[in-house]
């Protein structure tokens, strides 16, 4: 069975790197922040090309930091999309505020820069697209409507560490960034992390105390604060893994380019097409199909896995049936999440692998023509 997701062929490669490094953790006594995730914190700024990074605990509470130090509060409306992981909603609920959902783009699977106009209130406080599946989003309507209106945009790049839109890294455009370093990852952690990426350093500075119970100083609280650190041993796995991140990519690249030719013109089949103006990292291969579940099942049948990202946009999710979204007022969103399913991607998968996912697609496609 070729698996959907594997990290064992990743963890046993970097496992004696990463031992040593857990183990100068251990001897410097830094478990929570410390000096391994302060020399991941610079690293990854520098790598990113801003000027601050800043650790937290999850990538969730990257969002939740993100939305607060933007200035979002209790009452405030923030736009983004509904198909994506629940922690984009979470966050703008955690600060508070109003998710007002745009729907997507076919063609980005990100926010629909057209919607917005339709889209913003009055106590709309912020933009928050999505680059879902590692995919950009088309950054700069979306920020030319962010500035025409003074509201601040805020990038979820929890899939898209390293793509880059326009020649220039995701997480690096809007006023404050997040991102996940949760282990399935492109740029995954052995447990839970996050972080938030900003060139403005009283941002940061505010991030840095908000995470550590919002102390200036020893024992000075100055406003409620929260325990957002980071685990230091989590800081080393990054700062060790970081070093691989522009080889898996681009392993993730050459097997997204065989998929995507080998798929041109399957019946039914659909995928996300490239842009000139964008580098993905495809953290997820998404193909769509009217038949998803049908089709997942022949695959299964053919030995390849596959998953779904995801079967439910947010709109209709019990936990926001009280925004009162019907079904059907975001066509391109309900229709992705109905017939989305992910293919086996990950930088270890062998070209053996590669081309038994693409025979297995290939028969399933003709299969239910």
């Amino acid at each position: 069975m070729i698996p959907f997701l594997s990290l064992k062929e990743q963890t046993a490669s970097l496992k004696p790197e990463i031992m040593a490094a857990l183990e100068k953790v251990v001897d410097s006594q830094g478990f929570a922040n410390g000096p391994a995730v302060e020399a991941f914190e610079k690293k990854f700024a520098s790598y990113l090309g801003c000027k601050e990074t800043v650790c937290v605990n999850t990538g969730t509470t990257s969002l939740h930091a993100a939305l607060v130090c933007a200035g979002v509060k209790p009452g405030d409306d923030v736009l983004t999309v509904s198909h994506t992981w629940i922690s984009t909603c979470w966050a703008i609920s955690y600060a508070g505020a109003r998710p007002v959902f745009c729907d997507i783009d076919p063609k980005t699977v990100g926010m629909d820069p057209a919607d917005l106009p339709k889209r913003i209130t009055p106590k709309t406080k912020a933009i928050l697209p999505v680059h879902l599946y590692g995919q950009p989003v088309d950054l700069d309507p979306i920020l030319a409507f962010a500035k025409e209106k003074g509201i601040p945009v805020i990038e979820d790049t929890a899939q898209s560490i390293g793509a880059k839109y326009k020649g220039k890294q995701t997480g690096t455009f809007g006023l404050v960034n997040a991102t996940s370093c949760y282990p399935g990852k492109n740029l995954g952690a052995w447990g839970e992390g996050g972080a938030c990426m900003t060139d403005d350093a009283e941002i940061a500075a505010r991030i840095k105390r908000l995470r550590d119970h919002a102390q200036q100083g020893r024992h000075n609280h100055t406003e409620i604060g929260f325990n957002w650190r980071l685990d230091g041993f989590q800081g080393a796995v990054l700062g060790i893994k970081l070093d691989h991140l522009d080889k898996w990519n681009a392993r993730r690249r050459a097997i997204a380019d065989k998929y995507l030719a080998a798929f041109e013109g399957l019946p039914g089949l659909r995928t996300v097409p490239k842009h000139s103006w964008s580098e993905p990292t495809w953290h997820i291969f998404a193909a769509f199909h009217d038949q998803r579940d049908e089709f997942r099942a022949r695959l299964e049948k053919r030995g390849v896995q596959s998953g779904v990202h995801y079967p439910k946009p947010v709109h209709l999710q019990p936990a926001y049936a009280h925004l009162g979204v019907a079904k059907g007022s975001l066509p391109h969103a309900e229709k992705a999440a109905a017939t989305q399913m992910s293919l086996p991607m990950f930088a270890e998968l062998t070209d053996a692998q590669v081309n038994e996912v693409i025979a297995a697609v290939q028969a399933v496609a003709k299969e239910l023509a």
